[in-house]
């Protein structure tokens, strides 16, 4: 009864702070540790025990594959740079920075108990940034920079955590970490892909929205348990399953499949993601007793937790500054690419003319050198300057996962309540001093957003295109495997005017007799299936962004399910 109503009044707590942190202007998981800190002093709420392993193995995988379904590949691919610079190599400088300070500081500190501690607080909380990020209109890029960061920082923290629990019982060599280092990342992106492929192949074949939703449930899981046990990255192995999925789900799922999941997982993320930074607040009544009973201080303890968390504010905006630097590099370089691909170009076309390839290989280069064209432009539209620099390097928030992950230090771990308290007190500086004043950073830079008159050009063009599929596809319905028999002009003429591309508030009937409508609903989805792949082959050629081909998917999956469910009624009839 005690765990219910406790249940009952965080996910009231969750919904009632999230309608209101949208008027206050505050972004919600600020306000949600602030009310699980009030509820943690009441002396009547109940005091919930959880095991941090609940947290890592049981919540985190589920809002990680949530993030990486929805994360376009494209973006994920074109900011590889910047995600694996933040995600790893300022983990590790960060896990390093303060490890040495942690050891300098703390008596009887050895070397791995500061490492973990390092580890522990090194990888940052993007879902505060990016949800204040949106609200405000930051650039796409600096958001998916800052989604990637957050799907794969937690794998790079928590190994070198793993690495230095394991020193504290008996010695690990820097090769050793490497080499285990090196094992996990290779052996979770084999686990995750093998399991996002026949995850969306088999879901594919069931065609039932709750059956796929239902097996979407248990998906995150299945990518995380066996690469832990072969001692590999889980929550890595789960990004990675994630991303497959999102990316091939348009291919094999049905429209139906993808709204129902879509729709169960964002309730379901949104529900766990309050219920993290409420448990983060809640756990600070219990960081303070647990100090208390210790000789170390309190006020020790908070002290040395305010001093780390300015090192690792610093330490990002230092870490950003030659980042941003080797970015502007590479956008020179886009510049220096475009006339190489002019004479690339040149010589395909040469080739072309003469002969000297078959049709299989020009078309194959075409295709290369299309996606480098388009990657090209994207580093010469979408920069990131010193201004998303100055966003980058202050949106390093920690959460509730450094809290859960400092709570898994063993408990031989010298003066462990009080690691437990520095860095809950990391974790919570960091989220209210810069979640707080992130708006303010974003609007002094002088951040713009994405130029609506570029974007909705661009969508124009992504429209034509499905269109000319669509005429394409009436033009020739044999070749969308229509047969010549079913074809009217009558047939032809009302999918023409109810196809949801270039359709201008006309809504076609599909009526009058039985054979007519199952002529339309044949005609209708095979031009769907032609929009449809020919979305795919601009996604596969980078012609657009991720917003574009995300807004274009979302119409085409609304048209086929109202059409699906409009085929399914006259089944009925």
């Amino acid at each position: 009864m005690t765990l219910t109503l406790a249940g009952v009044v965080a996910v009231l707590a969750i919904v009632a702070v999230s309608l209101f942190s949208a008027r206050l202007g505050v972004a919600a998981p600020l306000l949600l540790v602030a009310v699980g800190t009030g509820l943690s002093f009441i002396p009547s709420f109940p005091r919930l025990e959880f095991a941090p392993e609940l947290i890592l193995a049981g919540v985190l995988p589920p809002l990680l594959y949530s993030a990486a379904v929805n994360m376009p590949a494209q973006d994920f691919r074109r900011n590889f740079k910047p995600i694996t610079a933040l995600a790893v190599l300022l983990v590790v400088v960060t896990t390093v920075g303060t490890a040495w300070f942690f050891h300098a500081l703390i008596p009887d500190l050895g070397w791995p108990a500061a490492f973990a501690l390092g580890a522990v607080i090194s990888p940052t909380d993007a879902v505060a940034a990016t949800s204040v990020g949106k609200k405000l209109g930051l650039p796409g890029r600096v958001v998916a920079v800052l989604e990637g960061e957050g799907l794969v920082n937690d794998a790079s923290a928590l190994v070198l955590l793993r690495s230095a629990v394991a020193a504290l019982a008996g010695t690990v060599s820097i090769w050793g970490v490497l080499g285990d280092f090196a094992f996990a990342v290779a052996a979770a992106v084999v686990v995750g892909s093998v399991v996002g492929y026949v995850n969306i192949r088999i879901r594919g074949w069931l065609n039932d929205p709750v059956l796929t939703t239902a097996i979407s449930f248990v998906v995150p899981f299945v990518a995380y348990l066996p690469a832990e046990e072969i001692g590999a990255s889980g929550v890595l192995s789960v990004v990675v399953a994630g991303l497959i999925t999102g990316h091939q789900g348009s291919r094999y799922l049905r429209a139906q499949d993808r709204i129902a999941e879509t729709i169960n997982w964002r309730t379901l993320a949104f529900l766990l993601e309050g219920a993290v930074f409420l448990f983060m607040g809640m756990e600070l009544k219990k960081s303070i007793e647990q100090v208390e009973e210790c000789q170390f201080s309190t006020i020790t303890a908070i002290a040395i937790g305010l001093v780390a968390s300015a090192i690792v504010i610093v330490l990002r905006i230092a870490f950003v500054g030659p980042l941003v630097a080797l970015l502007r590099r590479d956008t020179r370089r886009a510049h220096e690419a475009v006339s190489k691909i002019g004479e690339i170009q040149a010589q395909l076309h040469a080739h072309r003319s003469e002969g000297h390839l078959t049709e299989r290989r020009l078309q194959f280069a075409q295709t290369r050198i299309t996606r480098v064209s388009a990657d090209v432009a994207f580093h010469l539209n979408e920069t990131l300057g010193w201004r998303g620099g100055v966003v980058l390097g202050w949106a390093g928030m920690r959460g509730a996962i450094t809290v859960a992950a400092a709570q898994t230090l063993p408990q031989t771990t010298p003066h462990r309540p009080q690691l437990i308290l520095i860095a809950f007190v990391v974790a919570a500086t960091t989220l209210l001093l810069q979640g707080l004043t992130l708006p303010a950073v974003i609007r002094t830079a002088k951040v713009t957003s994405d130029d609506p008159d570029r974007l909705r050009e661009e969508y124009g063009k992504l429209i034509e295109d499905l269109q000319r599929a669509a005429t394409a596809a009436l033009a020739d319905p044999a070749a969308a495997d229509v047969p010549d028999d079913e074809v009217t002009a009558a047939v032809v003429e009302m999918v023409r005017s109810d196809s949801i591309i270039g359709r201008v508030q006309s809504t076609g009937d599909p009526n009058q007799n039985p054979e007519g409508r199952r002529r339309y609903f044949r005609l209708r989805f095979a031009v769907l299936a032609a929009e449809r792949e020919a979305l795919l082959h601009a996604r596969k050629l980078g012609l657009y962004s991720s917003q574009s081909l995300t807004h274009a998917q979302e119409l085409l999956d609304l048209e086929e399910a109202r059409l699906e469910q409009l085929n399914d009624d006259n089944k009925t009839e």
